[in-house]
């Protein structure tokens, strides 16, 4: 019989990520009428609180849906079978997001990766200006690869399709990137960014997210695919008056407009400089003991997670059953490609120093407990970071 676990459990996989207790007590009360007054009022502050997130002035859209309910909705809103698109492979999601397309009948130029680095502007723009047809209507990056650390310069790929002249409609995955990692919509002239609520949001999953650029709006207004569920058009002229055209999910709502207040009480700045202080303590830990990390290139760098790479690259599995058989501390699985080659820290959310000390000492236990070859010191060199970090 095992023994009872005391205190809390670690949940370090980069999402679902801890839900702050002031969330789940906001979720914590009747639901509402979803036509009447009080909540189309909720429904303004949760407007008003998102759009500085999303980094945007314009229209956020929310599905009472997964991630990848909101990867549908920027493909059927805005895209028809056939059209062809340009996709990069960068990871287990961007794969995904590719079969979602191909599902939807669209034609994916997916450029392959090693799943160790994000975008290349450089071939965006070749591809974009070999395209002279006009040919790809959509280029659609991950910004944040959840399954790898590696995170794509967004800025930089504006700018390469705005030096190749070309007109495709630009969409961007921020699901596990969104409200820990600075990114502006707007100013960075993405056209869908898509979101969901499990990860830098603070909530549980349920919540998907389409933020809509002016030349989005219009796509889906020209054409797109037959949608009901995931029309734009339905949810703008409800949302408009702050209601939706079929059941929200009340409660979640709650917990969101509860976790923007969080979020804009510390102030954005100050929860992306928490990111990055975090990770950058953890990619310390991390060469400290002697280990590699997965993403190559140090200016993509994921401030959400960090994937470290197994010794003799498997057995990642093995190790994070001990961490939680031990420690009771969750680490994200490799997955696809990198499957038992990797295991993921996830640093992102409702988090401190003191809970990244707590995951890397687990860590560091986990590493000496499975006897993964590793350097002890890990742990004191992420702690010495932090200390004399500001």
């Amino acid at each position: 019989m095992p023994s009872p676990r005391r205190g809390r459990h670690f949940l370090q996989i980069p999402g679902p990520t801890n839900v702050p207790d002031r969330v789940l007590r906001a979720m914590d009360r009747p639901t509402i009428d979803h036509r009447g007054p009080d909540f189309a009022r909720m429904m303004g502050e949760i407007a008003e609180g998102l759009r500085p997130v999303f980094g945007t002035a314009g229209p956020v859209i929310i599905y009472p849906s997964s991630g990848t309910g909101a990867w549908e909705a920027a493909i059927v809103n805005t895209l028809a079978p056939r059209d062809r698109v340009l996709m990069f492979e960068t990871g287990q999601f961007a794969t995904l997001w590719r079969k979602v397309a191909e599902r939807l009948g669209l034609v994916v130029d997916f450029v392959p990766g090693d799943w160790r680095r994000g975008v290349d502007p450089a071939v965006v723009e070749q591809k974009l200006r070999e395209d002279r047809a006009g040919a790809v209507r959509a280029v659609m990056v991950v910004h944040n690869e959840t399954s790898t650390g590696a995170a794509s310069r967004i800025p930089l790929i504006r700018q390469a399709i705005d030096r190749a002249g070309h007109g495709a409609l630009f969409m961007v995955d921020t699901i596990s990137s969104l409200a820990s990692i600075d990114y502006r919509h707007d100013a960075w002239g993405v056209d869908v960014t898509v979101g969901c609520s499990q990860k830098g949001l603070m909530l549980p999953p349920g919540l998907g997210l389409n933020a809509l650029g002016p030349k989005a709006i219009a796509a889906a207004k020209a054409g797109g695919m037959a949608r009901s569920y995931w029309d734009w058009d339905e949810m703008l002229k409800n949302n408009a008056k702050g209601f939706f055209p079929y059941t929200p999910a009340t409660n979640l709502l709650y917990g969101l407009r509860e976790a923007l207040a969080m979020l804009h009480e510390e102030g954005l700045p100050a929860v992306f400089a928490r990111h990055a202080r975090h990770a950058e303590a953890t990619r310390r830990a991390v060469r400290a003991w002697g280990l590699e990390i997965l993403c190559a290139e140090p200016e993509e760098y994921s401030n959400v997670l960090t994937a470290v790479v197994m010794p003799g690259e498997k057995g990642a599995d093995a190790f994070r059953q001990v961490v939680l058989e031990r420690f009771d501390m969750s680490l994200g699985t490799g997955l696809g490609k990198v499957a038992d080659k990797i295991f993921r820290i996830g640093h992102l959310g409702d988090f401190n120093d003191l809970m990244l000390v707590g995951t890397l000492g687990g860590v560091e236990m986990g590493l000496a407990a499975a006897g993964v070859p590793h350097k002890p010191g890990g742990t004191l060199e992420a702690m010495r970071f932090l200390a004399a970090a500001r």
